[in-house]
Formats: structure tokens, sequence, C-alpha cells
């Protein structure tokens, strides 16, 4: 194979605002800053980056794409991620398994999931 995953970019307004956010969400660091154009965000312990890049325009519509976090405890990770300034925009469930979709502080979809509980 010739191609592998590398990082996820989000476009946004203002990457070194949303860089708060996704810093304390996934517990990642800024590991290079392009004079607050593009971020790119590390975790320490290796793995894909996520790259934070601005864009003139606003977000319109639904993600085409968007990224999708497991916990194993989603309902404690959900309050979490709300209470670092993400908003909760539904939860759906099918046997067995259950996510939320939430959005960060610009408007960005994505899902945290795990089993279902009850």
């Amino acid at each position: 194979m010739t191609v592998r995953m590398a990082m996820i970019t989000i476009d946004c307004a203002d990457p070194r605002g949303l860089a708060e956010f996704w810093t304390a969400a996934l517990g990642t660091v800024v590991a290079q800053d392009y004079g607050g154009e593009f971020l790119f965000l590390a975790p320490p312990e290796g793995g894909l980056s996520l790259g934070l890049q601005r864009v003139p325009e606003p977000r319109a519509g639904k993600n085409r794409v968007h990224v999708d976090f497991g916990s194993d405890d989603r309902e404690k990770e959900v309050k979490r991620l709300v209470g670092l300034g993400a908003t909760e925009q539904g939860e759906h469930e099918v046997p067995g398994f259950a996510w939320t979709v939430l959005a960060d502080p610009e408007g960005n979809e994505f899902c945290v999931s795990g089993p279902r509980h009850g």
C-alpha cells in the first residue's frame, strides 16, 4: 500500500481558538502552528494528528465527513465535552451500540460512541 491515514483536518474560522477546545477534549498538544492559519494537534502517545485550517467561508450544511470517537463511558464523556464547549446534537441507538452527535464550538460535527447501557 502506498498511502496511509496521517491526519484529519477541520476547516474553521479561528484555528487557535478551536485548538483550545480540541487540545482539552483529546489531550493533544499543538505540535506546529503556521501563523495561526494551520495548526497540527498531535497526541502525546503518537497516532493520527488533527489539523485545524483557517478558511474564509462559514460552515454551511451538514458535514460530509466527520470524526467518530469511542468511549467505554459515553454518557460521562459527552458531559465532559459539553462542559468544554461542545453542543449535543442528538443520540442514536442500534442493538448493543449507541452514539451521540456533538458539535465543536464552531459547529463541526463529531460523534462519541460506545456500548449501549440499560
